[in-house]
């Protein structure tokens, strides 16, 4: 059986690599996919703790607010 990506003239180690490779480009692009979705679940206190701290107003993220704590932090007058 030869998926379409591999040509005929390849041999069987050739054909090997170049499955090995595109399973692996695959793979990691679904990764990529899993680890984009990101939420504050589970931080929303710690960060509320981080913030009070500092400016000494507790402030928890909501649900629209960017994940990076950075850019939510710089947003913390309006949260």
């Amino acid at each position: 059986m030869n998926p379409d990506f591999v040509p005929e003239s390849a041999d069987e180690e050739e054909a090997a690599a170049i499955v090995a490779a595109v399973s692996a480009h695959l793979a990691a692009e679904e990764s990529e996919e899993e680890e984009s979705v990101e939420t504050w679940d589970g931080k929303r206190w710690a960060f509320a703790a981080r913030t009070e701290a500092v400016t000494g107003r507790a402030v928890r993220p909501s649900d629209g607010t960017p994940t990076d704590a950075w850019t939510a932090a710089g947003r913390g007058d309006r949260l």
